[in-house]
């Protein structure tokens, strides 16, 4: 278990479970609704404790909101449990064309194949960009986007690799390795390939709205080689965005002589909806947008957390701003820490799938939050 996960439990301990529990002049409702309320059974025997317990709505009428959850989370559930059975069932299907004159199986992959490998874009030129980082003092942050470009160049470089392999082997000019066959696969189920998902920022995406992240982080590493640090990162872009965050504070410990391993970062939500918007970059820290909120809402207006219209399951946040500062000066009331996930399935195996935790406003308690799932994720499936 992560702090994530200790907190939810803690949160269910203390409003679920307490001395308020026997209350006798305000009785405790675990849960009230139409046509049913969970209570304690009042004093009495034991078989007519079971008796009364037994009489309850089973979990078949219960709603997310017994457990504190939002209606939507069943929503959620149901959604993800719909993909899952989909993604088994393309696995499934069978391998060989049928009859009929229409496409072969191998004619359409090589067309993907190609089509992909169009799209491709040209490399950097990675020793220029080294002279540059050396003429420049090796800054933290120039540093991040040359590792950056390694990382993109290595995924290129395997993505041409594999697809101009796999015509050959489509075509018999060299045998069809299990690597290969897997890889075409994967193509023609439209599935982002397992040889390219170890190379690539973590993603639940499908292929093709894969490649069009992939082309996006593409337009970004160009415009920051021809024009510097962006105003607005794109921080879901990124291989490792932890690099660049740890860079921001680097940089603004240098500049104000702080001591490293005393300084961190907090965040706020601005009123920024779009990138276009943003004028500068501001003077320490960055404004990062393509974050996206689940188990809640934000309201402008407000500029803080609101509890979810029906059916919304993922609203995109407004531009946030991270700001490097000294533990020792940071003061912070009315907000709470909302884990930062790469992706819709909120892994935090071994430390890796969670970037940051991130402040928002709030104007409500902690616990009503927590209860609901709030989470904000860096990247969604779509």
């Amino acid at each position: 278990t992560d702090n994530c996960d200790r907190r939810v439990v803690a949160t269910y301990m203390n409003e679920y479970l307490g001395d308020f529990l026997f209350d006798s002049f305000q009785p405790f409702h675990f849960y009230h609704g139409e046509g049913f309320d969970y209570h304690i059974p009042k004093d009495q025997s034991r078989e007519a404790c079971v008796a009364e317990i037994a009489g309850m709505p089973g979990i078949e009428a219960q709603t997310p909101e017994v457990f504190g959850l939002h209606p939507n989370a069943e929503i959620d559930y149901l959604t993800n449990s719909s993909k899952k059975l989909w993604h088994d069932l393309l696995d499934l299907q069978p391998r060989t064309a049928s009859g009929g004159g229409g496409i072969t199986r191998e004619d359409y992959i090589t067309s993907i194949a190609s089509d992909l490998d169009s799209k491709l874009p040209k490399p950097f030129d990675l020793s220029k960009l080294r002279q540059a980082l050396e003429a420049d003092g090796f800054s933290p942050v120039f540093v991040v986007l040359v590792q950056e470009l390694e990382r993109w160049e290595i995924l290129n470089a395997r993505m041409s690799r594999s697809l101009a392999a796999l015509k050959k082997a489509l075509l018999g000019e060299i045998a069809m390795s299990t690597q290969l066959d897997r890889l075409g696969t994967n193509l023609f189920n439209g599935q982002l390939p397992d040889m390219w998902r170890k190379l690539t920022p973590a993603t639940d995406k499908m292929l093709g709205s894969w490649m069009v992240f992939h082309l996006r982080r593409q337009a970004q590493y160009a415009g920051w080689v021809e024009a510097g640090e962006p105003k607005v990162i794109w921080l879901s872009g990124l291989s490792i965005p932890e690099t660049y965050t740890a860079a921001l504070v680097q940089t603004t410990c240098r500049k104000y002589g702080w001591p490293l391993d005393k300084s961190s970062l907090y965040t706020r939500v601005t009123s920024y909806t779009s990138a276009a918007q943003v004028v500068e970059k501001p003077a320490d820290g960055c404004y990062v947008e393509g974050l996206y909120l689940e188990g809640a809402a934000w309201d402008v207006q407000r500029r803080a957390l609101t509890r979810q219209p029906p059916k919304v399951l993922v609203q995109e946040l407004p531009i946030m701003q991270i700001i490097p500062v000294e533990l020792s000066k940071l003061r912070l009331q009315g907000t709470i820490r909302v884990p930062l996930y790469i992706t819709q399935q909120r892994r935090n195996a071994m430390g890796v799938g969670m970037m940051m935790e991130a402040d928002v406003d709030t104007g409500v308690h902690d616990s009503h939050w927590v209860l609901q799932g709030v989470a904000l994720v860096m990247n969604t499936d779509q």
